[in-house]
Protein backbone atom coordinates (compact mmCIF):
# COMPACT_ATOMS: atom_id res chain seq x y z
CA UNK A 1 0.00 0.00 0.00
CA UNK A 2 1.05 3.58 -0.92
CA UNK A 3 0.81 6.46 1.65
CA UNK A 4 -0.73 9.73 1.02
CA UNK A 5 -0.91 12.31 3.39
CA UNK A 6 -3.67 14.58 3.89
CA UNK A 7 -1.87 17.38 5.89
CA UNK A 8 1.80 17.97 7.54
CA UNK A 9 2.15 20.20 9.76
CA UNK A 10 3.45 21.24 13.16
CA UNK A 11 1.74 22.57 16.19
CA UNK A 12 4.33 24.08 18.79
CA UNK A 13 6.98 21.87 18.25
CA UNK A 14 5.18 18.34 17.12
CA UNK A 15 5.12 16.95 13.93
CA UNK A 16 1.47 16.42 12.84
CA UNK A 17 0.37 14.04 10.12
CA UNK A 18 -2.85 12.96 8.72
CA UNK A 19 -3.46 10.07 6.30
CA UNK A 20 -6.95 8.94 5.05
CA UNK A 21 -7.41 5.81 7.22
CA UNK A 22 -6.39 4.03 9.64
CA UNK A 23 -4.46 1.52 7.83
CA UNK A 24 -2.84 4.16 5.84
CA UNK A 25 -1.72 5.91 8.99
CA UNK A 26 -0.36 2.33 10.44
CA UNK A 27 1.74 1.85 7.45
CA UNK A 28 3.18 5.57 7.37
CA UNK A 29 4.53 5.04 10.76
CA UNK A 30 5.94 1.55 10.23
CA UNK A 31 7.49 2.93 7.06
CA UNK A 32 8.97 6.17 9.90
CA UNK A 33 10.06 3.29 12.32
CA UNK A 34 12.50 1.30 9.96
CA UNK A 35 14.11 4.38 9.40
CA UNK A 36 14.44 5.10 13.24
CA UNK A 37 15.48 1.35 13.96
CA UNK A 38 17.78 1.17 10.76
CA UNK A 39 19.84 4.17 11.95
CA UNK A 40 19.90 2.79 15.56
CA UNK A 41 21.49 -0.90 14.33
CA UNK A 42 23.85 0.97 11.95
CA UNK A 43 25.10 2.66 14.56
CA UNK A 44 25.63 1.18 17.83
CA UNK A 45 24.53 -2.96 16.82
CA UNK A 46 21.09 -2.79 18.17
CA UNK A 47 17.92 -0.31 18.59
CA UNK A 48 15.62 -0.57 21.78
CA UNK A 49 11.80 -0.18 21.47
CA UNK A 50 8.85 0.97 23.56
CA UNK A 51 5.66 -0.09 22.73
CA UNK A 52 1.67 0.28 23.47
CA UNK A 53 -0.70 -2.31 23.52
CA UNK A 54 -3.89 -0.83 22.31
CA UNK A 55 -6.49 -1.60 19.62
CA UNK A 56 -5.30 2.14 18.01
CA UNK A 57 -1.83 0.33 17.56
CA UNK A 58 -2.46 -2.60 15.34
CA UNK A 59 -2.57 -1.14 12.18
CA UNK A 60 1.50 -0.02 13.11
CA UNK A 61 1.65 -3.49 14.34
CA UNK A 62 0.66 -4.74 11.39
CA UNK A 63 2.68 -2.65 9.48
CA UNK A 64 6.29 -3.73 11.55
CA UNK A 65 5.07 -7.00 10.44
CA UNK A 66 5.62 -6.36 6.75
CA UNK A 67 9.22 -5.00 7.14
CA UNK A 68 11.64 -6.43 5.37
CA UNK A 69 14.21 -4.17 6.15
CA UNK A 70 14.81 -4.37 9.78
CA UNK A 71 16.82 -6.93 11.08
CA UNK A 72 14.08 -8.02 14.54
CA UNK A 73 17.46 -10.31 15.65
CA UNK A 74 19.36 -6.77 17.12
CA UNK A 75 15.84 -5.23 18.18
CA UNK A 76 14.98 -5.11 22.17
CA UNK A 77 11.49 -4.23 22.87
CA UNK A 78 9.92 -2.88 26.37
CA UNK A 79 5.97 -2.37 26.77
CA UNK A 80 4.91 0.86 28.61
CA UNK A 81 2.23 -0.35 31.06
CA UNK A 82 0.76 -3.65 32.63
CA UNK A 83 -1.96 -4.56 34.74
CA UNK A 84 -1.17 -5.45 38.31
CA UNK A 85 -2.86 -9.02 39.28
CA UNK A 86 -4.05 -9.86 36.52
CA UNK A 87 -3.33 -13.68 36.08
CA UNK A 88 -0.59 -14.87 33.91
CA UNK A 89 -1.47 -15.42 30.52
CA UNK A 90 -4.56 -13.39 30.76
CA UNK A 91 -5.87 -12.50 26.83
CA UNK A 92 -5.91 -8.62 28.50
CA UNK A 93 -3.07 -8.36 29.73
CA UNK A 94 -0.39 -6.20 27.36
CA UNK A 95 2.47 -7.85 27.68
CA UNK A 96 0.16 -10.87 25.63
CA UNK A 97 -1.33 -8.58 23.60
CA UNK A 98 1.81 -7.57 21.84
CA UNK A 99 3.12 -11.02 21.62
CA UNK A 100 0.18 -12.02 20.02
CA UNK A 101 0.10 -9.25 17.16
CA UNK A 102 3.76 -8.51 16.78
CA UNK A 103 6.43 -10.46 19.23
CA UNK A 104 5.85 -13.81 18.44
CA UNK A 105 6.04 -13.17 14.92
CA UNK A 106 9.50 -11.29 14.54
CA UNK A 107 11.40 -13.16 17.44
CA UNK A 108 13.06 -9.57 18.19
CA UNK A 109 16.36 -9.63 20.37
CA UNK A 110 14.30 -9.58 23.58
CA UNK A 111 11.23 -8.64 25.00
CA UNK A 112 11.84 -7.42 28.35
CA UNK A 113 8.05 -7.22 30.07
CA UNK A 114 7.05 -5.73 33.53
CA UNK A 115 6.43 -8.62 36.63
CA UNK A 116 3.19 -7.27 37.57
CA UNK A 117 2.62 -10.88 39.25
CA UNK A 118 5.41 -9.77 41.97
CA UNK A 119 3.98 -8.69 45.64
CA UNK A 120 7.03 -6.14 45.80
CA UNK A 121 5.98 -3.69 43.16
CA UNK A 122 8.72 -0.87 44.26
CA UNK A 123 11.21 -3.74 43.59
CA UNK A 124 9.43 -4.24 39.99
CA UNK A 125 9.43 -0.37 39.43
CA UNK A 126 12.82 0.15 40.52
CA UNK A 127 14.18 -3.07 38.23
CA UNK A 128 11.85 -2.51 35.14
CA UNK A 129 13.62 1.45 35.24
CA UNK A 130 17.15 0.06 35.95
CA UNK A 131 16.47 -1.67 32.31
CA UNK A 132 15.21 1.15 30.59
CA UNK A 133 18.59 3.12 31.57
CA UNK A 134 20.88 0.01 30.59
CA UNK A 135 19.18 -0.32 27.15
CA UNK A 136 18.23 3.71 26.44
CA UNK A 137 15.05 4.04 23.84
CA UNK A 138 15.65 4.59 20.19
CA UNK A 139 11.52 4.38 19.65
CA UNK A 140 9.02 5.37 21.78
CA UNK A 141 5.79 3.93 20.06
CA UNK A 142 2.78 5.18 21.90
CA UNK A 143 -0.94 6.36 21.38
CA UNK A 144 -3.53 8.64 23.52
CA UNK A 145 -6.07 7.64 25.39
CA UNK A 146 -9.46 8.71 25.06
CA UNK A 147 -9.22 11.27 28.33
CA UNK A 148 -5.86 12.14 26.78
CA UNK A 149 -3.44 9.96 28.81
CA UNK A 150 -0.35 8.38 27.69
CA UNK A 151 0.39 4.86 29.28
CA UNK A 152 -1.39 4.74 32.23
CA UNK A 153 -0.73 8.53 33.38
CA UNK A 154 -4.16 9.37 33.63
CA UNK A 155 -4.85 12.78 34.19
CA UNK A 156 -5.41 12.95 37.92
CA UNK A 157 -2.12 11.20 38.07
CA UNK A 158 -0.12 12.45 35.51
CA UNK A 159 2.66 14.34 36.41
CA UNK A 160 5.24 16.26 34.05
CA UNK A 161 8.12 16.15 36.35
CA UNK A 162 7.74 12.57 37.73
CA UNK A 163 11.04 11.72 39.38
CA UNK A 164 11.08 8.31 38.95
CA UNK A 165 10.72 6.42 35.65
CA UNK A 166 8.09 3.69 36.32
CA UNK A 167 5.32 3.48 38.87
CA UNK A 168 2.30 1.77 40.22
CA UNK A 169 -0.58 4.07 39.69
CA UNK A 170 -4.96 3.60 40.28
CA UNK A 171 -6.26 3.35 36.85
CA UNK A 172 -9.23 6.16 35.57
CA UNK A 173 -12.63 5.16 35.48
CA UNK A 174 -12.54 6.65 31.96
CA UNK A 175 -9.36 4.03 31.43
CA UNK A 176 -11.12 1.71 32.51
CA UNK A 177 -14.41 1.84 30.59
CA UNK A 178 -12.19 2.73 27.24
CA UNK A 179 -10.79 -0.77 28.06
CA UNK A 180 -14.37 -2.21 28.58
CA UNK A 181 -15.37 -0.68 24.41
CA UNK A 182 -12.30 -1.83 22.92
CA UNK A 183 -13.33 -5.53 24.00
CA UNK A 184 -10.81 -6.50 26.23
CA UNK A 185 -13.16 -7.02 28.98
CA UNK A 186 -16.79 -7.82 29.28
CA UNK A 187 -17.48 -5.64 32.13
CA UNK A 188 -15.86 -2.62 34.13
CA UNK A 189 -16.27 -4.71 36.96
CA UNK A 190 -13.44 -7.37 35.62
CA UNK A 191 -10.66 -4.18 34.43
CA UNK A 192 -7.80 -3.81 37.22
CA UNK A 193 -8.21 -0.93 39.38
CA UNK A 194 -4.15 -0.68 39.47
CA UNK A 195 -1.23 -0.81 36.87
CA UNK A 196 2.55 -0.06 36.70
CA UNK A 197 3.45 2.35 34.22
CA UNK A 198 5.96 4.23 32.61
CA UNK A 199 6.10 8.15 33.61
CA UNK A 200 6.04 10.84 30.64
CA UNK A 201 9.68 11.58 31.77
CA UNK A 202 10.82 7.90 31.15
CA UNK A 203 8.71 8.24 27.71
CA UNK A 204 9.49 11.68 26.13
CA UNK A 205 13.54 10.37 26.58
CA UNK A 206 13.20 8.49 23.85
CA UNK A 207 15.45 9.44 20.70
CA UNK A 208 11.90 9.45 18.52
CA UNK A 209 8.12 9.52 19.39
CA UNK A 210 5.83 8.36 17.00
CA UNK A 211 2.39 8.84 18.39
CA UNK A 212 -0.48 6.92 16.27
CA UNK A 213 -4.17 7.77 16.77
CA UNK A 214 -6.50 6.77 14.72
CA UNK A 215 -10.59 6.92 15.07
CA UNK A 216 -13.39 9.66 15.82
CA UNK A 217 -13.39 8.72 19.30
CA UNK A 218 -10.21 10.03 20.19
CA UNK A 219 -11.02 13.36 18.01
CA UNK A 220 -12.17 15.18 21.19
CA UNK A 221 -8.76 14.35 22.96
CA UNK A 222 -6.49 15.48 19.47
CA UNK A 223 -7.96 18.40 19.67
CA UNK A 224 -7.25 19.44 23.21
CA UNK A 225 -3.84 17.87 23.12
CA UNK A 226 -2.94 20.04 20.03
CA UNK A 227 -4.87 23.02 20.92
CA UNK A 228 -5.57 23.26 24.56
CA UNK A 229 -3.55 24.09 27.05
CA UNK A 230 -0.07 21.80 27.72
CA UNK A 231 -1.47 20.79 31.68
CA UNK A 232 -1.04 17.37 33.08
CA UNK A 233 -5.21 17.51 33.34
CA UNK A 234 -4.41 16.28 29.19
CA UNK A 235 -0.69 14.26 29.35
CA UNK A 236 -0.85 14.26 25.68
CA UNK A 237 -0.84 17.73 25.36
CA UNK A 238 3.01 17.20 26.72
CA UNK A 239 4.13 16.02 23.17
CA UNK A 240 4.06 19.76 21.39
CA UNK A 241 6.94 21.03 23.54
CA UNK A 242 8.97 17.39 21.79
CA UNK A 243 10.83 18.49 18.66
CA UNK A 244 11.68 14.64 18.31
CA UNK A 245 7.92 13.48 18.34
CA UNK A 246 5.15 13.22 15.39
CA UNK A 247 1.59 12.45 15.81
CA UNK A 248 -0.06 10.39 13.35
CA UNK A 249 -3.43 10.60 12.74
CA UNK A 250 -6.45 9.65 10.41
CA UNK A 251 -9.19 11.55 8.79
CA UNK A 252 -11.66 11.01 11.83
CA UNK A 253 -9.41 11.03 14.48
CA UNK A 254 -7.85 14.95 12.94
CA UNK A 255 -11.74 15.82 12.16
CA UNK A 256 -12.01 18.56 14.75
CA UNK A 257 -8.89 19.85 15.13
CA UNK A 258 -8.41 20.64 11.39
CA UNK A 259 -10.48 21.33 7.81
CA UNK A 260 -9.67 19.29 4.78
Amino acid sequence: MVTSQILDTSVDELRVSVYPTNQEMGLAAAQFASGILREAIAAKGSANVILAAANSQLTFLDGLKTLTDVDWSKVIFFHMDEYIGLEPGHPASFSQFLRRNLIDEIHPKAFYTIPSQEQDLEKVCMGYERLLYEYPTDLCAMGIGENGHVAFNDPPYADFEDPVWVKAVEIDTISRRQQVGEGHFPSIDLVPVHAITLTIPALLAARSILCMVPETRKAEAVYKSLFGPIVDTCPASILRHAPHARLLLDRESAAKSFSF
